[in-house]
């Protein structure tokens, strides 16, 4: 009876809202060409639990998407992935994003060029720098060619312009030049015709997490 009575109040301090054990998570910061595409890509994931795009790697502080892409300020686009430990790790993290990018493609990444749309991973601790020097090593083994995807220290991030956060979801309307479209139509549109998937097929086969 005894146990009976302590489960039914267990039970009951659950339905009250007891406080609960709060989930360990970390953060990952990986710039893979488009920031629309990396965030669409990872909000897929089992144990990711937000992500936010923004840029990073420059010398402007606070730099508007127009600055960045426009050239010159140094940043790339980049997403920091929060992802919970308990059901996912960073070298996981890292491995599925080197099968979403082209790692060997030094001048942007598929039909995006220019420095804003090169690859990086930015590690805040040695720990992580170990991390993507192992990540790294296992796709130049896989692809049997060089990896270009420096490893470089993060600095500041700063988060990109509220249009851009989870723009592959969005509802919101925007132009396009097939007209008027909501954002989440202009991202299929603009994924399909800058041949991401078709690269990351071609260069990784069955290993490619998230095509379609």
């Amino acid at each position: 009876m005894r146990g009976l009575a302590m489960g039914a109040a267990l039970a009951i301090a659950a339905a009250l809202g007891a406080p609960q054990a709060a989930a360990q998570t970390e953060t990952a910061i990986v710039a893979g060409g488009c920031f629309w595409c990396v965030e669409s890509d990872f909000r897929r994931v089992d144990g990711v639990t937000d992500v936010v795009v923004g840029y990073i790697g420059g010398e402007t502080e606070n730099p508007s998407y127009r600055e960045v892409v426009s050239g010159g300020t140094g940043h790339l686009e980049a997403a920091k992935i929060t992802f919970d430990t308990d059901v996912i790790d960073y070298d996981r993290i890292l491995h599925l994003f080197f099968r979403s990018i082209d790692p060997l493609d030094p001048g942007g990444q598929f039909c995006d060029r220019g420095e804003s749309y090169t690859t990086a991973i930015f590690v805040e601790s040695e720990n992580e720098r170990a991390s993507a020097e192992a990540a790294k090593a296992e796709a130049e083994a896989e692809l049997g060619q060089d990896v270009v995807t420096p490893i470089r220290d993060a600095g500041e991030f700063w988060e990109a312009e509220e249009e851009h956060q989870n723009y592959a979801n969005s509802s919101a309307i925007t132009m396009t030049r097939f007209g008027p479209r909501t954002r989440s139509s202009a991202y299929s549109l603009y994924r399909s015709s800058c041949g991401r998937d078709d690269r990351v097929g071609e260069l990784w086969g069955e290993d490619a997490p998230f095509l379609r």
